[in-house]
């Protein structure tokens, strides 16, 4: 594919991973988790200090990339020393080690991602180091050399996965007594030679011995960018899969909501099944019309398996492919088309949908089939209406709410009986509440009871309808009978994102903030490209918990996620941060924060946050009011 249009540059990448991640989780999951998010956090701060900037960071492993080498290589050292402080204090079980790779090379710049030989040379390196240790490149050893208190064991030359020539490799020896020396790079020529053929051979007449064991069972990733052992530990034990934006052949912009509309539906039917994760619509669509390799897809979301296909319309003839394949090694697992009449298209998404759980030897009862099959509407026109409206909906601004509201009410003129229409124009309403857009809260709040007990009334399995009833015991502080609602979702649809969200937002409000940062997590995995909303339960939660430093760390994510996506409404986050920092015990940041925040809401008055909270104890929110007083936060009328 040619690569016209994509910016190259030449730039120091750090790859880092945590070893053991498998075993750690096997042990204790939820332990292993906050231990992870907290050295992720210490990674990241590091990068940030050297001038550096993360890329990705799925499942156990950061990317980052460095103008300068360098710093890409300081940052390194200071992170496996900061990491090994922390692991000081916790028992040799649970102590996570990272192994670090550092490259300078060429890569290719696709705004917020990269990739290339230089990435991959930088992954590579960090599966040869040790736990605990440092390998870099050659590249980066001629820039570093003589620059650092540290010795380097040169490694020699080696080959290395899907690299054409082999790659110089260095060990970053850290001990104090090493500084300064460098071991074994001055061995002949010759002598490297002689044990690289018998090393060649000896590996030829394994693989010669174990090739059809290694091609039929073991081969890993055609694009393999981790040790096998992060591979085994980013995937879940049970089946998981990304569904893609299906492509429209059809020539005709118009009929986009055709392509978006299937694999919305087929994410939906396979979010039903238990025994499944299913990444969510909106983390699956950031890859919509993007250049993609299945296999980075795979890495990137963390599952095994991923659907792709396309949907060409003429006339009243639709033709449908779908194709499944297996991440891991790029082998399609089921592919096939249908050419039907345009009416036909719920029965083809069923089909596709049946097809992808009979290919993954999904056990499925007879209710869960019932409920994979099902759909709330057999109208073409109102499904339309229905996926139009939530492209809308889902941007959370007054006027698409507004646009969104109209094109609900349109699927169900059309279809009275639609359900989930009935349950999305409720949540319209819901936002409404939200954000006081357009009508008196209770007048709202009667709306979505109203559109919520019709949904419900319809059709009680659809899992969105329940938080939607929820959402008026919430602002009536009846959190009990809230979360009793928010949980019944869960368990209708066990692979939904943002239920898990607002089960987790309903969690903090009743006060039950473990229960919270372990629901916000799951809806966080559940969909990697998660929007910032969900990062307040876990900002908050760690507040009230005392954990001020992992608060910090996630405000400080929030704001850098707002400001990446073009939002420049960061007024919240100031007011999370100066209130962290001041238990923190920084006052002189405490008090910029608060300052900052009145900046961007000069009129902004505790009042709102009295009569908004749905804080189930009051004292709760009085505490985030005397904390923004004493970090100098004073509003006009107060």
């Amino acid at each position: 594919m040619a690569e016209e249009g994509f910016k190259r540059k030449l730039t120091a990448i750090l790859s880092a991973d945590a070893v053991g991640y498998s075993r750690l989780m096997g042990d204790d999951e939820e332990a292993t988790i906050r231990i992870l998010t907290e050295y992720r956090e210490t990674i990241t701060s590091q990068v940030n200090q050297h001038n550096g900037r993360v890329v990705d960071s799925p499942g156990d492993n950061v990317l980052a990339e460095f103008a300068s080498v360098v710093d890409a290589a300081r940052c390194a050292v200071e992170t496996q020393e900061q990491i090994a402080e922390r692991n000081s204090d916790l028992p040799e079980n649970r102590r996570m080690l990272f192994r670090i790779g550092v490259n300078l090379g060429d890569i290719v710049d696709e705004g917020n991602r990269i990739y290339g030989d230089g990435v991959n040379i930088a992954a590579r390196l960090e599966s040869l180091a040790e736990a605990g240790g440092i390998c870099i490149s050659g590249t980066a050893f001629d820039q570093v050399k003589g620059k650092m208190e540290v010795g380097y064991k040169y490694l020699g030359e080696q080959n290395v996965k899907n690299i054409k020539h082999p790659v110089r490799i260095y060990k970053m020896l850290l001990e104090p007594d090493a500084a300064g020396k460098i071991i074994g790079e001055k061995k002949s020529m010759l002598g490297k030679r002689k044990w690289a053929a018998v090393a060649v051979s000896a590996i030829l007449i394994l693989l010669a011995g174990a090739f059809t064991i290694w091609n039929f069972y073991l081969r890993p990733s055609a694009v393999e960018l981790t040790s096998e052992e992060k591979a085994a530990a980013a995937l879940p034990e049970k089946p998981s899969i990304a569904v893609l934006p299906f492509d429209n052949l059809s020539g005709d912009a118009d009929q986009e909501y055709l392509a978006d509309g299937i694999t919305e539906n087929i994410i939906t039917a396979l979010s039903k099944i238990p025994e499944m994760l299913v990444i969510a619509r909106n983390s699956v669509f950031t890859y919509k019309d993007k250049p993609i390799k299945i296999q980075q897809v795979g890495q990137d979301l963390g599952v095994r398996f991923v659907l792709e296909g396309s949907i060409r319309k003429a006339d009243n003839r639709l033709r449908v492919t779908g194709q499944l394949i297996d991440a891991a090694t790029g082998h399609h697992l089921w592919a096939d088309q249908y050419d039907r009449d345009l009416k036909d298209l719920f029965a083809v998404q069923d089909e596709i949908t049946m097809h992808i759980a009979s290919a993954l030897q999904v056990e499925l009862t007879d209710g869960e089939q019932a409920q994979v099959r099902h759909r709330s509407t057999n109208n073409l026109r109102a499904w339309a209406y229905g996926v139009k409206g939530y492209s809308f909906y889902e941007r959370i601004t007054k006027d698409d709410n507004a646009k969104a509201r109209e094109l609900f009410e349109k699927a169900i003129e059309i279809d009275s009986e639609y359900a989930w229409a009935w349950t999305m124009l409720g949540f319209t309403y819901f936002i409404d509440t939200r954000y006081g857009w357009q009508r008196p809260r209770e007048e709202s709040l009667k709306k979505v009871i109203e559109y919520g007990q019709k949904a419900v009334k319809l059709d009680d399995s659809i899992p969105d309808v329940y938080p939607l009833l929820a959402s008026p015991h919430i602002w009536r502080k009846e959190h009990d009978e809230a979360i009793a609602l928010a949980e019944k979702s869960i368990a209708i649809g066990p692979n939904n994102a943002e239920n898990h969200a607002i089960l987790g937002m309903y969690y903090r409000f009743a006060g039950r903030f473990e229960d919270s940062i372990r629901m916000t997590e799951k809806a966080i995995r559940l969909h990697p490209y998660y929007p910032d909303w969900y990062l307040y339960s876990l900002e908050y939660s760690h507040y009230y918990l005392g954990q001020h430093e992992k608060a910090i760390a996630i405000a400080k994510k929030h704001l850098a996620l707002i400001e990446s996506r073009g939002g420049t409404d960061t007024f919240w986050q100031h007011l999370i941060l100066s209130q962290n920092y001041l238990r923190f015990g920084d006052m002189e940041k405490a008090r910029w924060h608060a300052l900052e925040g009145l900046r961007q809401n000069p009129e902004y008055t505790f009042k709102w946050e009295r009569e908004g909270s749905m804080y189930k104890d009051p004292a709760l929110i009085e505490q985030q009011i005397d904390d923004l007083r004493k970090a100098g936060l004073t509003c006009e009328g107060e």
